[in-house]
């Protein structure tokens, strides 16, 4: 990169995270949010995250402290004022193509004319977010995993329209925080989110099915693959709605009927039973 001033657009599970990894790396960082209320919640999971690593001793706690400080300073509600200094721009906004076209056709107009153009998208073709730009050669898909400061694997997607000077500049980048890049051709889904998708909604099926409970699926696939998380439990974690739109996208771009959403979860997503963040999914919780 040319500089150290790195944007994130978007404060939810992902853009905090991504905000996080980058401060701690050392960045300038900044942070654009639609509201006042966003940013704050983003700010409270990161403090909250930086203290469980200053209590088991990964940094220290004024190293937090510090960081936390940052990431106040730098946080706005101003997209303008939050990227017209960017060296690396990186938009973690919600899975909505219309919406993050025409963020990255203000980040087009507002950012200097070295800023490379990332995005966090876990569906959707970076080429078609590189057209709504006059600097496609800028744009690339930089896919973090969730939780972002735990996960060493992102996934880097080169557009037809990508250059070999922004995918060298963005490995780069990607190795500086600490994490692992395996770049990836432009598709519907990329390699994560196609293989996860697939899984989470065979699943599904397979309880639909009633070959076994939600408890059982998960368990065996934990003990028999030494997964963290079985499927529901994931499902739950990233969202059902989320999962639901990603099946959705795939599904209307290839018409590849594996991506065709379970019944199950299209109803769940329905009744609004989408996880953790609804308090009820597969599993319910306080």
């Amino acid at each position: 990169m040319n500089g150290k001033k790195v944007c994130v657009v978007g404060m939810g599970v992902m853009g905090s995270g991504i905000v996080q990894v980058c401060a701690q790396a050392g960045y300038d960082v900044s942070v654009v949010s639609r509201s006042e209320e966003s940013l704050k919640r983003g700010r409270e999971k990161i403090k909250n995250d930086l203290s469980r690593l200053a209590k088991k001793g990964v940094i220290k706690q004024d190293e937090a402290e510090g960081i936390l400080d940052v990431i106040t300073a730098n946080a706005t509600t101003s997209l303008e004022e939050g990227a017209k200094r960017a060296d690396f721009v990186i938009e973690a906004a919600y899975e909505d193509m219309e919406l993050k076209q025409e963020i990255f056709r203000e980040l087009d107009k507002i950012c200097p004319g070295h800023a490379i153009l990332g995005s966090n998208t876990s569906t959707f073709p970076i080429t078609a977010l590189a057209a709504a730009t006059k600097r496609p050669d800028k744009v690339i898909g930089v896919h973090f995993m969730n939780p972002v400061p735990l996960m060493k694997g992102v996934e880097v997607i080169k557009s037809l329209m990508t250059s070999e000077d922004t995918l060298s500049k963005t490995l780069a980048f990607v190795h500086s925080l600490g994490k692992e890049a395996v770049t990836v051709k432009d598709s519907p889904g990329f390699v994560t989110s196609r293989m996860m998708c697939l899984i989470l909604n065979e699943a599904v099926k397979m309880r639909e099915n009633e070959l076994a409970s939600v408890e059982d699926i998960d368990n065996i696939l934990r003990l028999s693959f030494n997964w963290p998380l079985g499927p529901f439990q994931l499902l739950d974690l990233i969202g059902i709605d989320i999962v639901a739109a990603v099946l959705n996208t795939i599904y209307n771009e290839t018409g590849w009927e594996r991506f065709k959403p379970a019944v199950l979860m299209t109803q769940m997503v329905r009744a609004g039973w989408t996880g953790r963040k609804a308090g009820k999914g597969f599993y319910e919780y306080e």
